[in-house]
């Protein structure tokens, strides 16, 4: 397949998916090594700036995936008759804050650092599918992991979690195994998560 090509099929691909999908998966799809599917990503995603249509290309961890521009909500809303969602409250931010920070982490950790009860809030981020499970500690009763997911990275427009803003030294807490950890007082209490369009 020449160069063109494989944009053009890189490009149907991540369409028809929706999803993100891992660089390893297209480079298996594709049939190209994964450094080749890494300058087409990059290609399609110049052209796509160029055209200036209202579709970008995002990546997100060690995926790419397809999807509108966020300066053309209102009008995708306004087409689908689409409702605001509720923003996160500073609850949430804070949870969401420690998980990736720190992730990943128990519930009991969460609610460590906050110092009051965080059930609800983990149940909240895991149904708006900003946080999921990450496997079980191996502890007495093998508590639950929590860790971000993509869609956490696409909401607040990171590429990955090394694109988190640093932290203030001077905080600090200890995690399950006694080591220190840092802590954020939230992501951004003013901002909300982005639709998911």
């Amino acid at each position: 397949m020449n160069n063109e090509k494989i944009i053009s099929a890189l490009s149907a691909v991540l369409y028809a998916s929706g999803d993100p999908i891992g660089i390893d998966r297209l480079s298996e799809v594709l049939e190209i090594k994964p450094e080749q599917v890494e300058k087409a990503a990059m290609r399609l995603s110049e052209k796509l700036e160029e055209s200036k249509i209202g579709i970008e290309l995002l990546r997100l961890d060690n995926s790419y995936q397809l999807a509108t521009k966020t300066e053309f909500a209102d009008y995708i809303k306004k087409a689908f008759d689409l409702k605001r969602k509720t923003p996160l409250s500073n609850a949430a931010f804070e949870v969401l804050s420690v998980i990736a920070y720190n992730q990943p982490v128990t519930r009991a950790f969460v609610e460590q650092v906050r110092g009051v009860d965080c059930s609800g809030v983990i149940t909240t981020l895991l149904e708006k599918e900003l946080i999921e499970e990450r496997g079980r500690l191996e502890l007495p009763g093998r508590p639950l992991l929590y860790g971000t997911t993509k869609n956490f990275l696409r909401c607040f427009g990171l590429s990955d979690l090394s694109d988190l803003p640093p932290l203030p030294k001077e905080q600090s807490a200890v995690n399950d195994v006694g080591e220190q950890l840092p802590i954020s007082d939230e992501l951004n209490g003013e901002a909300e998560v982005k639709e998911d369009l």
